[in-house]
Order: structure tokens, then sequence, then C-alpha cells
């Protein structure tokens, strides 16, 4: 039965697009479409997060059943306030509200996706933003608030306590929350909305692995580590390249195989030692997942942590930062993995895989189950579909309580 048409506007969207949060709202707009919702994706041009550049051609296409509305990007060069401003910030300076919606708008900004939703907002049941801090939610997501749900995808950094955010996530019809610490962080940072939910994000169990061809595909031999995601600082690539150099100095016999965009920059000395497999799809990445001996989450920066859920799926133990709430409450409640705080914490996990293989991958056993039990696509889905139900009114019922 359809019951109206819902909004996702996500900064970016695409199959080429690396993103847990654009990863959760992709699979929900087609979840909600599959199950007779009219959905739409309006979302930009660009693909690539660094640059914002104008990748895909604007206007009007259909992925599957979902509608998607593309448009450009306008991007500011070279951003002199934003970098100033953002310095400031990530120093922890108290930034006055006027260079903070400077900030804002000395980057990324899309005009048109603005205009597009304040003359059609009226058609939408709600409008789904995520994650909180791009230009594209803070700005679409405070045109109806009433109607707005904010997926914020929250991690416990300096952007998350600026003054210019309180409006959007405070103002917000509903909250959909990835997980329990990031709910937590968000009640000590904002007053959330009475309407929030712990919705978690859908996972789809693979039918099948074959890690073999994963391996015979890139020349693997041996007991390797994998890493799935953006090689940058924010993701806790610089700290996992020098603890593994620091692990391979100290003997432990274990390959890091790394997978995803951005240049991983390999130092020379580990070019043995480290594979880097680039971007590659969702069937090596499954693959890749079973075959490898460990999973490691080196990120503190994490609201959900998808990857973690597809290593528990396929069987492997996972190795993660301590130091992000999120990775280390699922790895508490599952009981499927390790976490670590100090480098050298990390050295001993990954010696501990290397030497008794077979009780890490018994240390996995539980995270399938977790996974299926929690996060399973039907159930995830249910949750937020009975809270779109819940917070927001059809088209005709809201026109009525507005006049």
């Amino acid at each position: 039965m359809q019951q109206g048409t819902i909004a996702f506007i996500p900064p970016r969207y695409g199959p080429d697009v690396v993103g847990g949060a654009e990863a959760v709202v992709s699979e929900t707009a087609h979840g909600l479409a599959a199950r007779g919702w009219s959905v739409e994706v309006l979302t930009t041009c660009a693909s690539d997060h660094y640059t914002w550049a104008n990748d895909y051609s604007p206007g009007r296409t259909v992925d599957g059943h979902v509608v998607v509305h593309r448009f450009p990007t306008v991007v500011n060069d070279p951003h002199r306030d934003r970098d100033r401003i953002g310095g400031m910030i990530l120093a922890g300076q108290d930034v006055p509200i006027q260079d903070q919606q400077l900030w804002m708008n000395d980057g990324l900004r899309v005009p048109e996706l603005w205009h597009y939703v304040l003359d059609n907002a009226h058609r939408y049941r709600a409008i789904v933003v995520a994650p909180y801090m791009f230009w594209t939610s803070f700005c679409c997501g405070q045109i109806d608030s009433g109607k707005t749900i904010v997926m914020p995808c929250l991690h416990d950094e300096p952007t998350a306590y600026l003054d210019l955010f309180q409006p959007l996530v405070n103002g917000a019809a509903g909250v959909w929350f990835l997980a329990g610490p990031e709910r937590d962080l968000a009640q000590r940072i904002f007053h959330v909305p009475r309407n929030n939910e712990l919705v978690g994000a859908g996972v789809e169990a693979p039918e099948s692995y074959q890690p073999e061809r994963f391996n015979q595909t890139f020349g693997i031999d041996g007991p390797f580590a994998f890493f799935a995601g953006r090689r940058e600082w924010g993701k806790g690539w610089t700290e996992l390249m020098n603890a593994f150099a620091f692990a391979v100095s100290q003997g432990v016999d274990l390959k890091l195989v790394t997978a995803g965009v951005g240049d991983p920059a390999i130092p020379a000395h580990l070019a043995g030692s480290i594979i880097d497999v680039g971007f590659i799809s969702e069937e090596q990445r499954n693959d890749a997942m079973a075959a490898a001996a460990v999973y490691i989450q080196p990120s503190e920066m994490e609201s959900f942590s998808r990857t973690v859920m597809e290593a528990w799926l396929a069987g492997t133990p996972v190795i993660a930062n301590g130091a992000s709430d999120v990775v280390a409450w699922h790895v508490d409640r599952s009981h499927a993995g390790l976490t670590y705080r100090t480098p050298t914490e990390l050295v001993e996990c990954l010696r501990f895989v290397a030497t008794q293989p077979a009780v890490a991958k018994e240390l996995a056993g539980p995270g399938r189950q977790y996974v299926l039990d929690n996060y399973a696509p039907e159930r995830v889905l249910d949750i937020m579909e009975e809270t779109l139900l819940r917070w927001t009114l059809p088209i005709d019922e809201a026109s009525e309580v507005a006049s």
C-alpha cells in the first residue's frame, strides 16, 4: 500500500561511492521502495568527497524503484576561510557563530538542490538527511523541519559541538541512531527530540563466499589481516600503517591486505608486507572478508561500522580500536573480537591471530548470529517504517493540520 513519498538527501550516491552513511541511505531507500513507498534520492553530481567534482550528469534518473535527482556542486576555490576556521574548530577553539556559518558555506554548496527542496518539500511525507555535518544536511534539513528525520551518523569530534548544528538536530521531526553510544553522545550534546529511535543499519548476508577466488585473483599467499575503507587519517589509516610496520619489525607473520579509496601511500620498506588491491566490487570484498584471518577496524570515528558486520557474517574475527565507543560496544555485545588501545596492544592482537589461527577463528563464532539477530535488513526496515508512520503524517492529513 502506498504510504507516501520519502526524500533521502545524502551528499553522494552511486555504485562507486564509498561511505558508511551513503551505504545505509542507499539500502534504506531501496528497502522502503520494495515495501511500496515512493522513494526519491536528492543528491549531488559528485562521487569524490575530496574534490566534490561533478562526475555525474545533473537531472533525473531511475535506479531500480528509486528516483534519483542530481544537482551540481559549487565549490569555492581556494576556500581560505573554511581552512582557517576549520583549523580553529579542530583545535577546540571557541568559534563565533558567524564564523561557523562562513565555514559551512565556504566549501561544498548545492544551491539548486536547496531550491528544489524549498519548492518541493510539500510533496514529501518525510525528508531524511544524513550525515549531519554536510551542507546538504545542514541547509536542506531545516527547510521543513517538521517532516525532517535526521540520521546524524555522529562521532565524538569537534564539529559535533558547534552551535551551528543545534537547530538541525533539536528541531527535527525525529532522529534515527545507528548504535547505542551514538545516541548517548547525541544526548550529551543536543536536546534530542522525544521522537528518536535506535534503528541500526541493515546488513545483507551474502549467499556464498569464495575466499580462494579472492586469493587467486590478487595473487595472495598465506594468512592476512584485511582492512576495507577510506585510506585517510580520519579513519585511522596512518596509525594502522605505523602499527603494522612495528608488527613486521617484531616478526609477526601476517600480511596486511587493504582495499578502498584514497592514496594508501605504502612505505617502500613495507611493499612486501602490505598488499593494496584498490577499489574492489562488493563480491570481491565479501570474498576478502572470508579469506582474511582477521579484519582490522582502526578508526575511532564510527557511528556503526558496516565492515565489522560484514567480517562477522563471513566468520572472521575483528580487531578494533577501543577508542571507538561504537565498535567497542559491538565487540562487547557480540563477544566476537578484540579491542586495543595502543599500537603495542594492536601488535599483540595480530601476533595472537598469526600464532593461534584456530583459536582466533573460534573467537568469531558468535559474530554472525549477532549481526543476523540485530541488523538483518528486514528487522531494521521494520523499525524505520514504524517510526515513519508514527512520526509523520500523510500529505493530505499534514495539509489539514497546516491549514
